[in-house]
């Protein structure tokens, strides 16, 4: 075990470290001006320490044996997610957390974002690096993919639904995709999104109509102050509207640590967790941003170092998932509030407070680790074996 820690990447763990310190630092002052919400800061610090054993236990074991016992974990987390549309708690119209002993709760779509990239690893490896095929491949994958997003999706968690997508994006992608496929599926994307967007914006009334008294009529709110700003209510702007505000107002250097006027009267909800993005820039400003920005990109630079020094596929392939996963969370999280994603409630890694998006967080840095740990020798016979199956 101790030569296994000397191998660890230990530009890893100070980063994460840094975030820690952060992340109470901001959950601190984004709770000053909300009462119910006092003590998350000491609520963070102690959710990092399960997030600390989940990262050096998960390092230690081979993630081969994650890629070995696939079938057992994919089925547990399809398990979790169909539960939660039977039993599941509704928080800010997203019905998408299970009640645990003790007062904690569970979210599986944050949970199965870990288990789709391991499931996807999995069924890539069988390929032995020969070019993925379109009906053989991509469309199986695709399937796999598709039921947990429409199971997510139908909890209203747009958030960690899309994040399914991008993931199966990213293993397409380092998977040995054809350039072909690859251009059918970008030229596919893109006339989605353009005609979705001309859609709702044409047919606006008509889908909020449709959508009024659904579970779902809060998806608008969410929409329509990205496409339909100038038409959007009052309240479905008001979070960001504010958010842009207090970004902007914060300057160079920012108004000081517990002064950002926007975030201190509470004016932004939610500054404890979605919308911290808004503390670090109201508070700290520019500078702050760009500190917490380089700090995710040497987090995400060092995991693909590590990538590259991997002597067999599975380990690429996931940490290729799990950058994915990262790199969506960060562009999303501080997009919706610069006016350039739609409003979701994805939070920003490892600095947002909430127990199952860190835990889940800080286990995926475990399997890079853990590909850093064990990835270095040649194909054993675990791999080989699910290869050929």
């Amino acid at each position: 075990m101790i030569n296994k820690l000397k191998k660890m990447d230990w530009v890893i763990v100070v980063i994460l470290g840094l975030l820690m310190v952060l992340s109470i630092i901001l959950i601190h002052s984004g709770v000053a001006g909300w009462k119910d919400f006092r003590g998350a800061d000491k609520r963070m610090a102690l959710y990092y320490i399960p997030g600390f054993i989940a990262f050096f236990g998960i390092a230690l074991l081979d993630y081969k044996l994650l890629i070995k016992y696939y079938p057992y974990i994919l089925g547990l987390g399809l398990l979790l997610l169909l539960l939660v549309n039977f039993i599941g708690s509704s928080i800010n119209g997203a019905q998408g957390w299970l009640k645990l002993p003790g007062g904690l709760s569970l979210q599986p779509a944050e949970l199965f974002k870990l288990v789709l990239i391991i499931t996807l690893t999995a069924l890539l490896i069988k390929k032995h690096r020969a070019r993925l095929s379109f009906w053989r491949n991509v469309v199986p994958l695709t399937l796999v993919t598709l039921v947990p997003f429409g199971l997510v999706m139908a909890q209203n968690d747009i958030g960690n639904g899309l994040s399914y997508l991008v993931i199966l994006l990213g293993l397409l992608w380092i998977g040995n995709l054809k350039y072909s496929h690859t251009l059918i599926i970008l030229v596919v994307f893109a006339a989605v999104v353009v005609v979705g967007i001309k859609s709702y914006i044409s047919f606006h009334d008509q889908i909020a109509t449709s959508l009024a008294g659904t579970s779902k009529a809060h998806w608008l709110d969410r929409i329509d102050p990205w496409l339909l700003p100038d038409e959007a209510s009052k309240d479905a702007s008001y979070h960001t509207r504010n958010a842009k505000i207090a970004i902007a107002s914060g300057g160079m250097f920012g108004k000081g640590y517990m002064h950002g006027d926007f975030v201190q009267s509470s004016r932004v909800p939610y500054t404890y967790s979605d919308s911290i993005f808004v503390v670090v820039a109201e508070e700290f400003g520019f500078v702050g941003c760009s500190v917490l920005l380089l700090l995710y990109f040497i987090l995400i630079h060092r995991m693909i170092l590590i990538s590259l020094e991997a002597k067999e596929r599975g380990g690429p392939y996931l940490i290729v998932g799990v950058v994915a996963m990262l790199l969506y969370q960060i562009f999303e999280n501080i997009g919706m509030f610069i006016g350039i994603m739609p409003l979701t409630g994805i939070t920003l890694p490892f600095i947002s407070y909430g127990g199952t998006s860190l835990l889940i967080n800080m286990a995926s840095l475990g399997v890079v680790m853990s590909v850093r740990l064990h990835g270095q020798e040649k194909e054993d016979s675990l791999v080989q074996k699910q290869g050929s199956q």
